[in-house]
């Protein structure tokens, strides 16, 4: 039996940023505060996972699961009442990898004043097929100049999360050689 060559992978074509980028809105309900009678940061971070599997999923073509969740910040509280908009876009890709942007913004459902921006987030998605394997995505374009400065931006902080997680094994590493495993 011989061994035959594989063909090399054909590459994806890429996707425009406006392909995928959605937007999520939910109306805040008292089921949703916290001890504070705000709604609970909890609920905003699953609506931010949603939005962003959604962008995660459209972007590749298929499942994907989340990674990783970077800089969740909340700039201001979220009351009850409030139309929640999630807005989600993907900033960078990889080989299955894909850097999905989320910003949240609130409203007050009785009024006409503007949305102000309440929280951001970026999170990591990868691409799975049936087995759970990591599988390709397409590149993501950059259509905007805001849109190239988001891809810029991520891939220094896919440069930080790698350098951070190298660093954590490389002490993990030294430690247990030290006997040290805790």
């Amino acid at each position: 039996m011989t061994d035959q060559a594989q063909a090399p992978e054909e590459p994806i074509p890429g996707k425009p940023t406006s392909a995928s980028r959605t937007t999520l809105s939910h109306i805040m309900t008292a089921a949703e505060t916290n001890l504070l009678g705000t709604v609970h940061g909890g609920v905003i971070m699953k609506l931010v996972d949603d939005a962003a599997g959604a962008v995660a999923g459209r972007h590749s073509g298929g499942p994907a699961v989340t990674a990783s969740m970077d800089e969740m910040v909340f700039l201001e509280p979220v009351q009850v009442g409030d139309l929640v908009h999630v807005k989600a876009q993907c900033n960078w890709t990889g080989r299955s990898s894909m850097e999905i942007g989320v910003r949240v913004l609130a409203e007050r459902w009785n009024e006409s004043t503007p949305a102000q921006q309440v929280g951001s987030a970026y999170l990591v998605f990868a691409a799975v097929d049936a087995d759970g394997k990591t599988r390709p995505v397409p590149p993501v374009i950059p259509e905007t100049e805001r849109d190239r400065r988001r891809y810029q931006e991520a891939q220094i902080r896919r440069t930080h999360r790698l350098a951070r997680r190298r660093a954590i094994k490389e002490l993990r590493d030294r430690r247990a050689a030290d006997g040290l495993n805790d």
